[in-house]
């Protein structure tokens, strides 16, 4: 079904990504769009409106990924992987929101910004829940969890970017490479 609003949406995403939020703005959108600026308040009321459902729908999918990761009866070591797997998807079919959440959830407003902090803490504190029963069921020795949590978030949050400049590898690939260097040396020898 086609959506004016959900058209704009991803084209000031992509302009977002590309400029940044602050670089970027209505009649940049409105250009793109080959519309007048005008006609974007038909359909939202401003970019600061754009880059909040932006990042809090992206946010929300990786809280929603979390929880069925969470509840799925699997060791903590193949919900580490599914996190990873989780993280590539957003990577490789959500690049410009997955730049956002890098670089630009600092300009969310107040009321944004608390909204998508409470979804990343909530993503974070289920992702060291799992690092550490990882260290109870004797899968990794005993790590740093911040340290850890840290290091793989670290790659992952810049996966986008890499998966953007190197193509030739598949999401698939890609997964199972993240998983083999981003678990291995974690785990017990």
């Amino acid at each position: 079904m086609y959506s004016r609003r959900g058209e704009i949406i991803k084209e000031a995403g992509l302009l977002f990504s590309k400029k940044g939020y602050s670089s970027t703005s209505m009649q940049d959108i409105a250009d793109s769009l080959g519309i007048k600026a005008a006609s974007l308040y038909n359909h939202i009321s401003s970019k600061q409106e754009i880059l909040t459902e932006l990042l809090l729908d992206a946010a929300k999918s990786f809280v929603d990924g979390m929880k069925q990761i969470n509840h799925a009866q699997i060791s903590p070591l193949d919900k580490l992987k599914r996190i990873i797997a989780l993280h590539v998807k957003m990577a490789t079919n959500h690049p410009n929101q997955m730049s956002l959440m890098v670089e630009d959830w600092r300009n969310l407003d107040i009321t944004g910004k608390t909204n998508y902090l409470a979804f990343r803490d909530s993503y974070e504190d289920d992702f060291k829940k799992i690092l550490h029963a990882c260290i109870e069921q004797a899968y990794f020795d005993d790590i740093h969890l911040e340290l850890a949590l840290f290091s793989i978030l670290s790659t992952l949050r810049w996966t986008h970017i890499w998966h953007l400049k190197h193509p030739e590898l598949s999401a698939i690939d890609l997964e199972i490479l993240l998983q083999k260097y981003l678990i291995e040396g974690f785990l017990k020898k």
